[in-house]
Formats: C-alpha cells, sequence, structure tokens
C-alpha cells in the first residue's frame, strides 16, 4: 500500500496509487487527488454558476462528498471523471436550492406551448447518484458542447433566468435577435438531447 507521509510524498505518486491510498483513509492522498482536480472543478463549478464565491463554495461542498464517499468508488470511469460529475450535481443541487433552474425549457411550439424538463430531486448519496447514467451530467454536457452563440443565450434565459431584454443587453444584440436566437438554442439542445434517448426528453 502506498504511503503518503508528507504533501512531497504524495506529489510523486499516481492518481491510481493516491486514490488507493485514499480509499485507505489516507487524507494527504486525498488532499493531493483533490489538488490535481482543482483547476478543472472550479472551471466547471463556474460555468455552471457563473459566480465565483458559489463556485468555490460548491467545489469545497463537492470535496468532502467526495471524501466521505471515495472509499465506494470501483473504477467504472475515471476518478476525474466521478468527480466532475460530484462537481455538476453539487452547483445543480444550488441552482435548485436558489430556484434559478427548476426546470429547463426547451422548445416552443406553434401555439407558443412550451416543453420542458424537469431538474430531478437529487439523491443525498453522490454514489447512489453517479452509480449509473447520470441524466443531468449529460444534460450539462449537451449544453456546454453548444456554440457560444447559442450557449450564451440560453444559460441566461433558461438556466438564470433573465427577462429576454435583459439577455439582449448583456449579449448586446436586439430582443427580437435575443428570442431568434434562443429558439435555434433550444432546438439544437433537444436535438442533442435525443440522442440520450427517451428519458431526457420532456413528455
Amino acid at each position: 500500500m502506498p504511503t503518503t507521509t508528507s504533501p512531497a510524498a504524495a506529489r510523486q505518486l499516481s492518481d491510481e496509487e493516491l486514490l488507493t491510498a485514499a480509499q485507505q483513509h489516507d487524507e494527504l492522498a486525498f488532499a493531493e487527488l483533490m489538488r490535481r482536480n482543482e483547476s478543472s472543478s472550479m472551471k466547471l463549478a463556474l460555468s455552471i454558476l457563473r459566480d465565483r464565491q458559489d463556485a468555490e463554495d460548491e467545489v469545497q461542498n463537492s470535496y468532502l462528498n467526495a471524501w466521505k464517499y471515495v472509499a465506494n468508488f470501483r473504477g467504472g470511469a475515471k476518478f476525474s471523471t466521478w468527480m466532475s460529475r460530484i462537481v455538476t450535481n453539487q452547483c445543480l443541487m444550488r441552482l435548485r436550492k436558489g430556484k434559478r433552474a427548476s426546470f429547463l425549457y426547451l422548445d416552443e411550439g406553434p401555439g407558443g406551448d412550451v416543453a420542458t424538463i424537469e431538474l430531478p430531486d437529487l439523491c443525498p448519496s453522490p454514489e447512489a447518484q453517479l452509480g449509473g447514467k447520470d441524466s443531468i451530467a449529460a444534460l450539462h454536457g449537451e449544453i456546454r458542447k453548444l456554440p457560444p452563440l447559442l450557449r450564451n443565450v440560453l444559460v441566461l434565459r433558461d438556466l438564470n433566468e433573465l427577462p429576454i431584454d435583459d439577455v439582449a443587453k448583456r449579449l448586446g444584440i436586439t430582443i427580437v435577435a435575443a428570442k431568434s436566437r434562443l429558439q435555434r438554442a433550444r432546438v439544437e439542445l433537444r436535438r442533442r438531447l435525443e440522442g440520450h434517448g427517451q428519458d431526457m426528453l420532456p413528455a
């Protein structure tokens, strides 16, 4: 079993060795794993929350959850992927609590009807949340893959729930252009989600 008697010793170990040690309750090994994932975790949290203090808080909460459940990690995916999913879920829970993203608008029909995807309540256990297909992570992943021109308007209107005129001002475009761009973004997101199966789409 690898031993980490100091932070310097931990830095000499591979991710796999650090994970093994962390699962044996080695706090120094776990701290080094978190250090290696800190930059990507912060970037991910900021992309969801758009606020540095909120992002820092939820990254720290994610680390606490990861430490609590790291012994249950079975290596079905890379540790960095597992960590990213915990950060994503933690940030989305914060959005739900703030009532800023209880749902995502997807597509407006000819009569103005709006289809939505509910963001489901998350289980207390990260291992339970992450054991299998993580639809919330997939949803956010598809949003991140949208071209910036479409992603920005979708995030401002449908995640941050800003009025359309505020969205237009922030993007430096007209309200008509903002509405048109938003419609294109919703249609494109719906098209991308179809590849994840019917469980990702509204009834």
